[in-house]
């Protein structure tokens, strides 16, 4: 049965492909496309924002945002056929089994072939996206080579690598993924832009293996769309948003973010004000655009029960996101400061040495930690080696057991962050500590 449904599942990827390639042939929308190991979807989204802002003296763009929680090619593929729908999003999703819903999934394949066939012979030009926004994630060797196969970029982005990326043990260490991300920029013409991020110098050294122009990004001076005066804002004691201003050609806007927290939010923005000025945005339209940016994903804030405050942060995590996360819980406020922390997988030989490292920064940047996992106990042992009190550190091995004695823990006026990667179940905390609106 695993023999048929492995061969069932390759005929499909290769028919998928096909008539992506077919489509993008039939309808020529531009790509615009992402990698990094930090902030992949944070910037699709800001992107996306800015794009659809309205704006003068331009022409219109129909865009389209892939988004969902399954493998790159597949997302890719799915993306350029058409929308999908919420319950396709659910069933495509790496966390559903290769062999659940496999009726529903196979009838769904179904309706999508049928669907790009259909808008291959019927659809005129004018009813497709003229720009496509796409993800190109690296979780094994040669898969950015294989989205490149099937859609070029005229626009790419590198977000961020961090000194340890995630999905690292995949690879033969950090130097193998660095240059499997170089992949995306090598391929654009002279014509096409490169996004590339200033403050890492991993991405900045990439520049010399492209010929497209370079746009980039960043906090530090010499960017070319710089950050600048960055806070986690707070009202009246309670966790707000970001506030920051972004630079350009001697112009500068203020920008505000509604309950997203985190640096990485401010430089979504500065992705997303790169790719607005490429297409001849002004500051101004850009700034209104991301007064719309909103995530899924990313530090987002929920309100808790006993008048507690989360600041949730579940994804592929990676330390270079976990540490800003810790960053922002330091700066918010809060009676304590209580950091739960989960496994952050696919990091290889890297392991032990990242997982240290949180706890030693958990140490300095919050007053109670909870661990979650196997690896969690590492960020545990990092904390108390770093000289972090013991009575203030406790080690689980499942969200579940975690959750009774953090019920009794929380006080009124707490400041809870809850981050680690997706796979290992901490939104049953973050469901178990939220407060239910009456």
């Amino acid at each position: 049965m695993d023999f048929v449904l492995r061969i069932s599942n390759f005929a499909m990827d290769n028919l998928l492909k096909y008539l992506a390639k077919l489509t993008l042939w039939r309808f020529n929308p531009e790509i615009i496309a992402v990698t990094g190991s930090v902030g992949k979807t944070s910037a699709l989204e800001a992107i996306y924002a800015v794009l659809t802002a309205p704006r003068q003296n331009s022409r219109a763009m129909r865009i389209r945002v892939g988004r969902g929680d399954f493998s790159s090619t597949t997302q890719v593929c799915l993306t350029i056929l058409g929308d999908l729908t919420p319950r396709q999003l659910l069933i495509f999703s790496k966390k559903t089994p290769e062999d659940a819903e496999a009726l529903e999934k196979g009838i769904y394949y179904v309706q999508i072939i049928l669907r790009a066939l259909t808008n291959f012979v019927f659809i005129n030009r004018a009813s497709y996206p003229t720009h496509l926004l796409l993800e190109y994630g690296s979780s094994r060797p040669g898969e950015i080579k294989t989205l490149l196969e099937i859609a070029k970029p005229y626009v790419a982005i590198i977000t961020a690598m961090g000194d340890i990326p995630a999905h690292l043990e995949r690879w033969s260490g950090p130097d193998a993924l660095h240059r499997e991300k170089a992949r995306l920029i090598e391929h654009l013409s002279a014509n096409g832009f490169a996004v590339l991020n200033y403050d890492d110098s991993v991405i900045l050294k990439m520049k010399e293996r492209t010929r497209a122009k370079i746009v980039t990004f960043g906090f530090d001076e010499g960017a070319d769309v710089r950050i600048s005066s960055f806070v986690n804002r707070s009202e009246d004691n309670v966790p707000y948003g970001i506030s920051f201003k972004l630079e350009y050609g001697g112009s500068i806007v203020p920008v505000f973010i509604k309950n997203l927290f985190g640096r990485q939010e401010a430089y979504a923005a500065a992705i997303g004000t790169c790719v607005g000025l490429i297409y001849d945005m002004n500051l101004i339209e850009i700034a209104e655009g991301l007064r719309g940016y909103s995530l899924t994903a990313g530090l987002k804030l929920i309100n808790g029960v006993k008048d507690t405050h989360i600041i949730q942060g579940i994804s592929s995590s990676s330390p270079a996101s976990m540490k800003e996360a810790l960053i922002a819980l330091h700066d918010l406020p809060g009676m304590r400061k209580i950091a739960i922390l989960g496994d952050m997988l696919e990091l290889g030989e890297y392991t032990i040495r990242a997982h240290e490292g949180i706890g030693r920064v958990a140490g300095d940047m919050a007053d109670v930690l909870f661990t979650i996992g196997l690896r969690g106990k590492l960020i545990a042992d990092g904390a108390k080696k770093h000289g972090m009190n013991r009575n203030k550190i406790s080690s689980f091995d499942t969200p579940e057991e975690a959750l009774e004695p953090l019920l009794h823990l929380i006080k009124k006026g707490d400041l809870v962050l809850i981050s680690g990667s997706r796979d290992i179940g901490l939104e049953k905390i973050t469901d178990g500590i939220r407060r239910i609106p009456s």
